[in-house]
């Protein structure tokens, strides 16, 4: 999806313009994939422009550079702070952003030890990643032949850039082979997650979504749909399911910040009905909950002006 620029681009503290925004050839990440990176979206309310749990993805931004032994050079308030005036800045009313954490220029080699990391915070608009129709019509989509990291080969449960290498692979060869996504299974052959997505599956009463041991994002999105989904009397259990579950569930749905709440018509040519009870229930409760319609959880549209 083409990007719009903004007039700026957050760097290491300073608002840089967006053609000014680079970095050179050598920096470290660029040859290794050592950096952390967040998605995040920015809704129209009532009261302005309003950032969707901003505090909660920085903290996992945060908790992403723990795993990668990556020091950090400002602290979570700083970094919210940064992504409000990003918003603020653009002029926006909606937006996606995307902070990024990488070892600069200055040393080359494996080792990380003498880098110094930097960090850089852009905005722009964006619109539903897999689809304006993913909710009403949904998204076939088509198990990988690609398996998901293992926690001892790289660290599922940080959004490291070089880990998206894994999933870059699986998301083309879903598109190549024309499916809109695909579905990875870890080491063992459960189900873990899309390439971008959580998975959630209906069978009966109860959704099941896999568990972070399974290769899973501990996801943000999974998270706000889980909450919805109590109050609106749905079950959902996180648990290991096998790929057969997907091929006999009665509705399965996608969740994540770019592709909101998605709806999934077939699973390897075998169709799903869609869009489910749930999928149309828990869709509409996280776009008015996400555009500051929900009193209950408006602590998590953090305004951006």
């Amino acid at each position: 999806m083409p990007i719009t620029p903004t007039p700026h681009i957050w760097m290491n503290g300073e608002m840089v313009s967006w053609e000014d925004a680079t970095i050179h050839v050598l920096t470290h990440t660029l040859h290794y994939g050592t950096g952390v990176f967040e998605g995040i979206r920015a809704y129209e309310t009532a009261d302005g422009p309003a950032i969707f749990r901003l505090t909660e993805h920085i903290e996992r931004l945060y908790n992403s550079a723990a795993i990668l032994g990556m020091p950090m050079p400002y602290d979570v308030p700083t970094l919210v702070q940064a992504c409000k005036d990003v918003v603020a800045d653009s002029g926006l009313d909606a937006c996606y952003l995307r902070p990024i954490a990488y070892y600069g220029y200055g040393e080359m080699g494996l080792a990380t030890g003498a880098c110094t990391t930097d960090i850089a915070i852009a905005a722009w608009p964006w619109g539903a990643y897999l689809g304006d129709d993913a909710v009403t019509k949904g998204v076939r989509m088509k198990i990988s032949s690609w398996t998901r990291h293992d926690h001892n080969i790289m660290p599922p449960a940080s959004k490291t850039t070089g880990n998206y290498a894994n999933s870059t692979l699986a998301k083309m060869e879903a598109l190549n082979a024309g499916y809109d996504e695909a579905i990875m299974l870890n080491g063992a052959g459960l189900v873990s997650e899309c390439s971008g997505e959580n998975i959630l599956v209906a069978s009966g009463d109860v959704i099941l979504t896999p568990p972070t041991s399974s290769g899973a994002l501990p996801g943000i999105t999974q998270h706000t749909v889980m909450s919805l989904a109590a109050d609106h009397g749905i079950e959902v259990q996180v648990g290991d399911m096998a790929r057969s579950d997907l091929y006999t569930a009665d509705e399965i749905f996608v969740v994540g910040t770019a592709a909101e709440v998605s709806a999934v018509n077939s699973v390897d040519d075998r169709p799903v009905p869609c869009p489910g009870p749930a999928t149309k229930v828990l869709a509409e409760a996280y776009a008015d909950l996400v555009r500051g319609k929900n009193d209950k959880y408006r602590h998590w549209n953090e305004l951006a002006r």
